[in-house]
């Protein structure tokens, strides 16, 4: 799969994951004016659902950042890749279509360090369960991810969303029980740890392909994002603010 493409450079589909295996690049989006605009910087992080593939570009990034324009926030959405419609103000992201957790923690060390994200939006696991790979022990995985989330940047708030459920009834099982897991182990993880319940808010008839959203269910995906982040101020309030509050 594609990794670590750069916005100044130059992003799990069709029905199975053969499909999602053979997703070509997009070509990149010039950088646009203001999108690195000194605000609270986000980092949506995960696999295709991030991305946005399939049949909507940008996914739900596009309703979240309409959302927050709206209300008067000041963000700018951070990562190593770029891709979205114009309608997009800020097309950065660590969305890898194809990808499994462990993937996500080989690279997430350096993302960090690079983007420097006050807060992060994070909804993974759906590779994990529909390659079958080790799907025991994905919620294990994910926790050790959470940590070394934290362990790099403890003061950053980090949002951990189920993951939307699915049409084929198997794999549905394997959302369903890897999203038990999700509430004990961000209950574990500390006060800036966050539980987004993203399954709550989908129904299969919200799928385009059994799999991914259709623009509504994106635009769903978005006012869960958006609400979740508001009942957590600190999320889109920038870091040296807080702290000099503090003093």
């Amino acid at each position: 799969m594609h990794r670590g493409i750069s916005r100044r450079t130059v992003i799990l589909g069709g029905a199975l994951v053969a499909a999602d295996l053979a997703v070509g690049g997009v070509p990149a989006l010039a950088d646009v004016p203001g999108e690195s605009n000194g605000g609270v910087r986000i980092m949506p992080l995960g696999d295709s659902i991030t991305d946005g593939y399939t049949p909507y570009p940008g996914g739900y990034r596009v309703g979240l950042w309409q959302r927050l324009a709206a209300g008067g926030y000041t963000v700018d959405f951070v990562g190593s890749r770029s891709n979205g419609p114009a309608e997009l103000g800020d097309h950065d992201h660590e969305g890898h279509p194809g990808w499994r957790i462990d993937q996500l923690d080989a690279d997430i060390n350096t993302w960090l360090q690079q983007s420097d994200p006050r807060t992060v939006l994070l909804l993974i696991g759906t590779n994990d369960l529909n390659q079958n790979d080790d799907i025991a022990n994905a919620p294990r995985r994910l926790s050790a991810l959470i940590d070394h989330i934290r362990a790099v940047k403890p003061r950053c708030e980090l949002f951990v969303a189920t993951i939307p459920p699915q049409s084929n009834a198997t794999l549905e099982g394997r959302v369903r029980n890897y999203n038990a897991a999700l509430p004990g182990i961000v209950a574990g993880k500390g006060p800036r740890v966050h539980l987004v319940k993203m399954y709550d808010a989908l129904t299969t008839a919200d799928l385009a392909d059994g799999i991914h959203p259709t623009q509504v269910g994106y635009g769903k995906m978005a006012a869960v994002w958006y609400s979740a982040l508001r009942s957590v101020p600190a999320s889109l309030a920038p870091l040296q603010r807080l702290t000099a509050a503090a003093r």
